[in-house]
């Protein structure tokens, strides 16, 4: 047993001393989440930031008492934590970040940059006519943590922005159209950026009939999740339309995979939240975490209980 007030464990040696200046009241391990768990009970466990699940089927939940993860994405999480378990997200953290690779993705795959880094090695010279980003109509598909970040970025590109959420409504901000009006928006939209959460609802959301509902040329770009997009339908669509993302199904991509080659898309690695801003933020949620179970309060962004 310890007579410090909490007991936590973080995934390497680099976050004892980021948090060394709280030793007073907590007492820090290092456990990576992939050996044997460590004897006691700890009152938060730090994952490392990773995609895949599977490790935490083997978490003894009746000795942790929160699972912070360092990512937002949380599916999967509910199937495979065990009985007992409370799992936080990390709110705050890959918002901003993965919203600037969306513009990113955006402007490199309509200003075609995707294209000129191809020509670069073969020193070819070529000053092809492209679409802007201004005047375009933009389509955010998604309006919560991520959607709002887009809509900031986006203001100063002179775009038309149109919002979806899953129900409609209106807000401070204006209107946000429901999902079943989809049919009616996808025609008139230049640019739709996915940002939604990973439902049954929204599983393969971006199908066939989806891609036909959208005009010649238009540029769909995903930051959501990969199964929200049915990667067949792009291969199938290829020459129509534009395709960008982040995330991908299946992922890794297999490097036999025909989307590689697709004319017309761009593909990032899923590095969305992979930036200098990660770190920083995860620590004011750890920080932010630490400080309301000294109090006695409950955590916060809890998002699964097992």
């Amino acid at each position: 047993m310890t007579d410090m007030a909490l007991r936590i464990s973080v995934p390497d040696d680099s976050w004892v001393d980021t948090l060394s200046d709280l030793s007073d009241r907590v007492e820090v391990v290092v456990w990576d989440t992939e050996t044997a768990q460590p004897d006691g009970h700890l009152d938060l466990v730090l994952r490392p930031y990773a995609l895949s699940n599977d490790v935490l089927a083997g978490f003894d939940t009746s000795r942790i008492g929160l699972v912070q993860s360092q990512a937002l994405g949380f599916d999967g999480v509910a199937e495979t934590l065990p009985t007992g378990g409370v799992y936080a997200n990390a709110v705050g953290v890959h918002e901003a970040s993965t919203a600037e690779l969306a513009v990113t993705l955006v402007l490199a795959s309509l200003r075609h940059v995707d294209d000129f880094a191809r020509a670069m090695p073969a020193g070819t010279w070529e000053q092809p006519w492209t679409s802007s980003l201004i005047d375009r109509r933009v389509m955010l598909l998604g309006v919560g943590g991520i959607g709002g970040e887009l809509a900031k970025r986006l203001a100063g590109f002179d775009a038309d922005m149109v919002r979806v959420g899953s129900v409609a409504r209106d807000d401070e901000s204006g209107r946000v159209h429901g999902t079943v009006e989809l049919p009616d928006l996808l025609p008139a939209v230049d640019v739709v950026i996915v940002a939604v959460p990973l439902t049954e609802q929204t599983t393969g959301l971006v199908d066939d009939k989806f891609l036909a509902a959208l005009p010649d040329g238009a540029l769909v770009v995903n930051v959501a999740r990969g199964k929200v997009v049915d990667t067949a339908a792009v291969v199938r669509a290829a020459g129509r339309i534009r395709f960008a993302a982040d995330v991908l199904d299946p992922e890794p991509l297999p490097s036999d995979h025909p989307l590689w080659h697709t004319p017309g898309v761009l593909i990032s690695p899923h590095v969305g939240g992979k930036s200098s801003a990660m770190r920083p933020r995860v620590e004011r949620v750890v920080r932010g975490q630490i400080a309301r179970l000294l109090a006695g309060e409950e955590p916060d962004a809890v998002v699964v209980r097992t």
